[in-house]
């Protein structure tokens, strides 16, 4: 099973502030038309800083039009190096109007230099004996890639049933790292690839991976029961399809990882009598790395924000609700939160927020972002 967040939080407290290093780009690889995988070298004296779980990602930070820009891409390489990692790889798909995506697939070049941030994030699965299962759509093939090459690599008792969908085969990102994984654990990796806009001489035939076509296909392949960890990766859609699917087959919400990339704006934001005015003397207490302060939380504005003003250092990437970087803990006072996209159920009732999408309820909130 993937290791509790506050586990993991509490043995690597660097992956979650937010300090950036320059690192050279080693290699810039064409995967698609549309995407690339990225090679960035690590020094040998940052090697412990970058060490990583299989499954997190990287924010990576640039100036652009007078502005910083910041987004988080996950490793797709597989964690088996005893001494940390000697080079980290990241998928980078082109989103239209992306500024970091149009950057890195037309500019970004061998010896470029681009300060990025300590690995992040909670959707991760430390290897252990089991069976898994992966579902994951276009992109989301990335944090699972690593995720699956790491566990069949250090785990001989281990087995992985990834169930992956793209448009067409010339769209499909890792293509022959997948299918290379699968000549290397014939016996232990099964894979099922569905493409939704292309038909294929083998294999299922073409059509959405949707709640329905999920059931019944997971009921067929797998039992179900037996499934020690299920990661859910990829658009907003797939992943809540297959978190419905998951759940008329009867399985239980702890077993369940998800991860969400390609959110379209609106969905699930707080519905209109959550958006009641803040108190209009708001304060916020932040700790972070050991030092805190209190700050006053001008109208409109989200706690990250009121932090940023006078902590420049505070951890965010997306400020989406989506990447988690900014997660914190509710120490005193209530929050709302606008969207969320990061924070497992378990996480929210134990009292951790999304900084970049809360805003006080009361007139004193604290936060706490070093537990």
């Amino acid at each position: 099973m993937a290791r509790p967040a506050t586990e993991m939080d509490r043995s690597a407290p660097a992956a979650r502030h937010g300090a950036f290093h320059p690192l050279k780009v080693a290699a810039v690889d064409r995967l698609t038309e549309d995407s690339v995988a990225v090679t960035f070298a690590v020094p040998p004296e940052l090697r412990e800083t970058y060490r990583f779980t299989p499954g997190q990602h990287l924010a990576l930070r640039r100036a652009g039009g007078g502005a910083e820009i910041r987004r988080t891409y996950s490793i797709c390489a597989p964690a088996v190096d005893a001494d940390g990692p000697q080079t980290l790889q990241v998928g980078v798909r082109l989103v239209e109007g992306g500024e970091f995506s149009t950057f890195a697939l037309k500019e970004l070049a061998v010896g470029d230099s681009v300060d990025v941030m300590a690995p992040a994030g909670r959707f991760v699965l430390e290897p252990a004996p089991g069976r898994y299962v992966g579902v994951v759509g276009g992109s989301g093939i990335t944090p699972v890639l690593s995720i699956v090459s790491t566990l069949l690599a250090r785990e001989p008792e281990a087995r992985f049933c990834l169930i992956r969908s793209d448009r067409t085969v010339a769209s499909t990102m890792f293509l022959e790292e997948v299918a290379d994984l699968k000549d290397r654990y014939p016996d232990r990796l099964q894979l099922v690839h569905v493409l939704s806009r292309e038909e294929q001489q083998a294999g299922l035939p073409s059509g959405r991976l949707d709640e329905e076509r999920l059931t019944g296909l997971i009921r067929a392949l797998l039992p179900v029961e037996s499934v020690d960890g299920w990661f859910l990766c990829g658009p907003y859609g797939l992943v809540q399809g297959a978190e419905r699917a998951l759940r008329t087959l009867g399985v239980s919400r702890k077993r369940v990882h998800q991860e969400i990339f390609h959110v379209d704006e609106g969905a699930s934001a707080a519905p209109a009598q959550a958006r009641a005015a803040a108190p209009s003397h708001a304060a916020v207490t932040a700790t972070l790395d050991g030092r805190s302060g209190n700050w006053p939380v001008q109208d409109g504005e989200s706690l990250l924000e009121a932090v940023l003003r006078n902590r420049a250092d505070a951890p965010y990437a997306c400020k989406g609700g989506v990447c988690g970087t900014c997660r914190a803990f509710l120490v005193s006072g209530e929050v709302r939160m606008d969207r969320n996209f990061a924070l497992e159920a378990e996480e929210v009732e134990a009292g951790y927020v999304l900084a970049c999408q809360s805003h006080p309820a009361t007139e004193q909130v604290e936060l706490d972002f070093d537990r």
